[in-house]
């Protein structure tokens, strides 16, 4: 490894350090295993390199939003693709599909049926079924993607039956909110239909939700998986 990027690596893995050490406190707050909370690191508009030095610092999941940029990424770093999990966690237009469905190993921000059929139709035979998440526009929010709460229970049934796809749970983006209990409501909301969706029969297991600013009342609330950019990468340069 290269200096500057030995730099970068350190530098990560003590900030990578202060977000497990912030799950941990939360997670022993609600009695729950630190274990059981996962961390994206999410790398969107940051460098490949910044992917390889938070893997050098011991991270494995990464989080991406924009299509083409993350096959950016994944080619660059094709040395380690047997290491590196990817999370596709932005909107996703219909004619963006195959690429993430060839090349991710999640789906977070599944937020319409007609989404689920095309990843599951351009899913390779060669491949594990991708894992989805179905979105839920948790706060209501017009400017936000996601189903509604009331219309979930019927999508994710239909998502479940589509072959080459592993229905895995639950996303939301809740609009921010000030202090703790703020905070933990959307996150309660989202648990619930978790809840009501499995006792439905459904087999899920995650929860994502939860980003720098909110992790502790998401942890709280019972999110499996967290998505972290800010607090691991620093401040995002949009300019680029």
């Amino acid at each position: 490894m290269s200096d500057p990027l030995h730099h970068l690596a350190d530098h990560l893995a003590h900030n990578l350090a202060d977000v497990h050490e912030r799950i941990a406190r939360a997670a022993q707050a609600a009695g729950r295993d630190a274990q059981s909370v996962a961390l994206l690191a999410v790398s969107k508009t940051f460098p490949a390199d910044a992917v390889r030095a938070a893997h050098a610092a011991g991270q494995r999941a990464f989080g991406e939003n924009y299509v083409q940029e993350s096959l950016d990424k994944i080619r660059t770093l094709a040395d380690l693709r047997a290491s590196l999990e990817w999370h596709f966690i932005g909107p996703l237009q219909s004619n963006k599909t195959r690429p993430v469905a060839e090349h991710f190993d999640w789906v977070h921000s599944v937020d319409r049926l007609k989404i689920a059929q095309r990843l599951s139709e351009q899913r390779p035979d060669d491949l594990p079924p991708l894992n989805v998440c179905l979105q839920v526009n948790i706060s209501g929010e017009a400017s936000k993607s996601g189903v509604t709460v009331a219309e979930a229970a019927d999508i994710a049934q239909q998502i479940a039956e589509l072959p080459k796809l592993r229905l895995r749970g639950l996303m939301s983006i809740p609009e921010p909110a000030g202090d703790l209990d703020e905070q933990r409501a959307p996150h309660r909301e989202l648990r619930e239909l978790f809840e009501r969706l499995r006792n439905d029969g459904l087999a899920l297991d995650t929860l994502s939700m939860g980003m720098s600013e909110d992790l502790e009342a998401a942890v709280l609330e019972g999110a499996t998986i967290v998505r972290i950019g800010t607090a691991i990468f620093g401040a995002r340069d949009y300019s680029r």
